[in-house]
């Protein structure tokens, strides 16, 4: 049977704010899925954004019609029934984000104790309880000019990932990387064995890998205590090396294509294998054709090859913004999906598994984004518009990847249907009002 979760907004959300679940992005309105996880029991959290910006609203203090930016963490039990949803945000002056909502790139986890932590960028992590009841601890990035001049705050990562074995694979950021201002994802790091993440605790992480190397212009201040290489605070000189620049302008063809390139969310493979993604500079005229790679890394930072079989320009990630490359860290496997197609790949990186979107039977997922792989080994994807969470079982062999894609396809939409009699959705709004909410 077809799994899938509808995306919901509390009731007292809705009614408190009385919000037009008819209205458009253009009229102001926003919700929208960053990420979606699930723990080995197989409950699923997916944290959401709810944004209602009106110009001519922007000093008004009547609930109906003040704006606001809400994140939800929805918790789902293995059934698929809403249990609970952490509200954070809520409405401020201008409807700057504040607080737990500050940042951007959104990533969400859960940690071997079962606390749901939640990063971003320029380095904000928090973490929940497993049952969103309880904020446990916060750790946050100075965000805005004044705060990053002054290097106020006490940031951790921008995005956590977790072995089997219960170690955190993170992506860090620095302050003084290149010529470019504030803190940038730069660092590929680890956390050591025994070491844990929690109220008062800080993990110590290692670093693994270099996006960018060119640091000279940094200073003992831009340095962060938690994250070491050889011994010390990363810094400088004293990083891995080389970096994932060097690693992916090794043919002389592209060799200055990779010129300000960017690293994506690092996603775990197994204990001692990673897949870091490097994307070539976007442009506004459009960016398909562009350079793009998956690294594959070891536990001490070295190169065991790519993620091989995909076309610069057929299978480009830039076309829609498709960044999320997905690891499944119990069986040494990779997936990414684009407007293109959905593809899989094995532990030595060779493609498996290559579903193109122009066939008829999977034109459907277009309209779908990669959120992660589960550890009972399916697909999350969200379907934007519809908001609706699609769990895909993948089979042992990728080769039968295709059916199984087809048959989760083809049962999405009577499913779909069930739960529209169940909530009777508006502008495929999902609004719930049994679960708890638990405002932070």
């Amino acid at each position: 049977m077809v799994s899938i979760l509808p995306l919901t907004l509390p009731a007292s959300v809705v009614d408190g704010h009385r919000v037009d679940l008819t209205a458009r992005p253009s009229d102001g309105w926003g919700f929208r899925a960053h990420d979606a996880v699930a723990n080995a029991a197989g409950e699923t959290y997916v944290l959401c954004a709810a944004v209602r910006y009106r110009p001519q609203d922007v000093a008004s203090h009547d609930p109906f019609r003040q704006n606001f930016t809400y994140h939800l963490i929805i918790r789902y039990d293995v059934d698929g029934t809403p249990t609970a949803t952490a509200l954070l945000g809520g409405p401020t002056p201008g409807n700057v984000p504040t607080g737990l909502t500050e940042g951007s790139d959104f990533d969400l986890a859960v940690l071997p104790d079962g606390t749901v932590a939640v990063s971003s960028k320029p380095g904000n992590t928090h973490l929940f309880s497993a049952s969103l009841d309880c904020l446990v601890e916060s750790w946050r990035s100075p965000w805005g000019w004044a705060g990053e001049t002054e290097r106020t705050g006490d940031p951790f990562a921008v995005s956590v990932d977790v072995t089997p074995s219960g170690r955190l694979l993170c992506a860090t950021a620095e302050y003084g990387v290149s010529n470019r201002a504030g803190r940038v994802t730069n660092l590929v790091s680890l956390s050591e064995p025994g070491s844990t993440l929690g109220p008062g605790a800080k993990a110590t992480l290692r670093a693994i890998a270099t996006h960018d190397a060119r640091t000279d212009r940094q200073t003992a201040a831009d340095r962060n205590p938690h994250v070491v290489f050889d011994g010390a605070p990363v810094g400088g000189a004293n990083r891995p090396s080389p970096s994932l620049t060097e690693m992916v302008s090794t043919d002389d063809r592209a060799r200055y294509d990779y010129a300000d390139c960017r690293m994506g969310r690092p996603a775990a493979m197994g204990d001692d294998l990673f897949v870091v993604p490097v994307f070539g500079r976007t442009y506004r005229s459009g960016s398909r054709g562009q350079v793009f790679s998956f690294l594959l890394l070891d536990g001490q930072g070295a190169a065991r090859g790519k993620l091989e079989g995909m076309h610069r320009y057929e299978d480009s990630p830039f076309t829609g913004l498709c960044y999320t490359v997905a690891g499944d860290a119990y069986r040494a496997r990779a997936f990414h999906l684009n407007r293109y197609g959905l593809y899989a790949w094995d532990a030595e990186g060779r493609m498996r598994a290559r579903i193109p979107t122009g066939d008829a039977p999977f034109k459907a997922l277009t309209h779908f984004a990669l959120m992660d792989c589960t550890p009972a080994g399916e697909l999350l994807l969200v379907h934007h518009k519809q908001h609706l969470l699609l769990r895909v079982p993948v089979p042992e062999d990728l080769g039968d990847l295709e059916d199984a894609v087809r048959a989760a396809l083809k049962g999405y939409g009577p499913a779909r249907n069930a739960l529209k009699r169940q909530y009777a959705p508006v502008n495929w709004h999902w609004v719930a009002g049994a679960a708890p909410v638990h405002r932070f």
